[in-house]
């Protein structure tokens, strides 16, 4: 089996993005070139990675091994260019990170220790705040850069004078009360007759349910309003609806009473780390600290971790 590693990126693509169209929009090419690539790879491999259904494309067993094998060649190459952008720098100060929850606990905080030992004169300062206070701080200068996350299905532009540097695409899963689902063959929120539970309308999590209710179907109100993912899952388990949720934001939350589903279509959501533009090529602290960050993104695997 002879296969072209340069293929990998559309399947990759097709992935996280539920279909051909979606994958081709990512990467700014056409729907016929994705589907020329996928057909090529599947001559390479000698296996159907693709299956037709109604609302786009799914990823046969074959083609979820051969996008598995995908992310793992991304994250190394990802981890190998960081490593060597900062393999003899110098660098000391400190550098003020923003983020959110779930990032900063899983993420940035266990790469800590390690950063320590590389870099002893580099300091890290954290700060977990709403995406509106640290879009604020950024720009006030109080903060150097800030993880933000995203809806991968919706088209967004970086704000103005900032540049956002892609860090991890992470499922949304979608959570219902345990046992709400007979089979989960065909999902049809529909027939459940739940609301969903809500959050910041603002936050990406609720720009994906949006979206995911456009799609998917389920009554359009909304009987809870969330902060935080335990009080979340803490309203699914007690039946009063269902939501999404980003793989990441559940790794070390309790699960039970609910169900998590992967439903083909819900998306990805996307963390990014914006700082201004400027920035970084004028602070070397800074530029390290980005290739630390990406580095630990990179190497984090959702099967190690538990999930």
């Amino acid at each position: 089996m002879n296969i072209d590693p340069r293929r990998l990126r559309f399947l990759l693509a097709v992935a996280r993005f539920g279909g051909v169209l979606a994958a081709a929009d990512e990467l700014a090419v056409t729907a016929s070139a994705v589907s020329q690539q996928i057909s090529k790879l599947e001559r390479e491999t000698g296996h159907a990675l693709l299956r037709r259904v109604t609302s786009g494309s799914v990823l046969t067993p074959a083609g979820l091994a051969l996008a598995e094998a995908a992310e793992d060649v991304e994250r190394a190459l990802t981890v190998a260019r960081s490593r060597l952008e900062d393999a003899a720098a110098a660098v000391s100060g400190a550098v003020r990170i923003g983020g959110f929850q779930s990032f900063l606990a899983t993420v940035l905080a266990p790469a800590l220790p390690d950063w320590r030992n590389r870099y002893p004169a580099l300091r890290f300062e954290t700060v977990e705040a709403d995406e509106a206070d640290l879009t604020r701080a950024l720009r006030t200068g109080a903060l150097d850069a800030v993880a933000v996350e995203l809806d991968a299905g919706e088209s967004y532009t970086p704000p103005r004078g900032t540049t956002d540097v892609p860090l991890l695409d992470e499922p949304w899963k979608l959570i219902i009360p345990s046992g709400a689902l007979l089979s989960t063959d065909v999902i049809d929120l529909s027939r459940l007759g739940m609301p969903w539970v809500g959050l910041d309308p603002a936050a990406a999590s609720a720009k994906a349910i949006r979206r995911v209710r456009r799609e998917l179907g389920g009554e359009e109100s909304t009987q809870h309003t969330f902060f935080s993912y335990q009080n979340a899952l803490a309203l699914v388990a007690a039946g009063e609806g269902v939501t999404l949720a980003p793989a990441l934001a559940l790794e070390s939350l309790p699960t039970q009473g609910v169900d998590l589903l992967d439903v083909p279509g819900l998306g990805m959501r996307r963390v990014v780390l914006r700082h201004l533009t400027r920035s970084r090529t004028a602070s070397p602290t800074l530029a390290t600290a980005s290739a630390l960050i990406r580095e630990a993104a990179a190497a984090f695997s959702y099967e190690s971790s538990g999930m």
